[in-house]
């Protein structure tokens, strides 16, 4: 049974690798993730996996099709991948001294076209940030390209004061959910 990953992340690989999960192929879905209007993040997540997954389904019938999409949520508010200094310092004082969400949402699709759904809600709590915290941060460039601006395996998580939730979820894919779909699927696991 042969298993695609359609995402271009290389922590959603190292995750899999975690639990014993070695795609048979990487094929990343290219497809428009700009929200809906007023979507809210729960759906969001969840509509972005699964057409990521349906997108990479067309192109490998017949295959185990496994997708995700993390976002980072401030009450109903989508917080951007940062891709500039500014959106990146602007999310971090935002999330500075609060909690907020991270959902991370994942489909898979199994050799018949059937799609299953699972989503993972977070909490993390960012303890106030100074300045001269932001900066650096901000200096070390881990928050390029990151939903919310941070990466919480690298150095934010000195910067985190608390999580209710899974961590690998956090990271970019619940590793608890997937196993258990893969398992659903038929897919051989340890």
């Amino acid at each position: 049974m042969r298993l695609i990953l359609a995402s271009a992340s290389p922590r959603r690989l190292d995750l899999l690798g975690q639990i014993g999960v070695a795609p048979d192929a990487v094929d990343p879905a290219d497809i428009d993730e700009t929200p809906r209007k007023a979507e809210l993040p729960a759906l969001y997540a969840a509509r972005v996996a699964a057409e990521k997954a349906a997108l990479v389904a067309q192109r490998h019938p017949g295959a185990l099709i496994l997708s995700g999409d993390t976002v980072v949520a401030a009450g109903r508010r989508i917080l951007p991948k940062a891709e500039s200094e500014e959106e990146a310092r602007a999310c971090l004082s935002l999330l500075s001294g609060r909690r907020h969400r991270v959902l991370s949402a994942i489909t898979l699709i199994d050799a018949e076209g059937r799609a299953r759904h699972r989503l993972s809600t977070n909490v993390v709590i960012f303890k106030r940030l100074d300045r001269m915290e932001i900066d650096a941060y901000i200096a070390s460039d881990e928050w390029r390209g990151k939903a919310g601006g941070y990466a919480i395996q690298g150095r934010a998580a000195g910067l985190i004061r608390a999580i209710q939730g899974s961590h690998s979820a956090i990271m970019g894919l619940p590793l608890y959910e997937t196993r258990a779909l893969l398992k659903a699927a038929g897919y051989l696991l340890d």
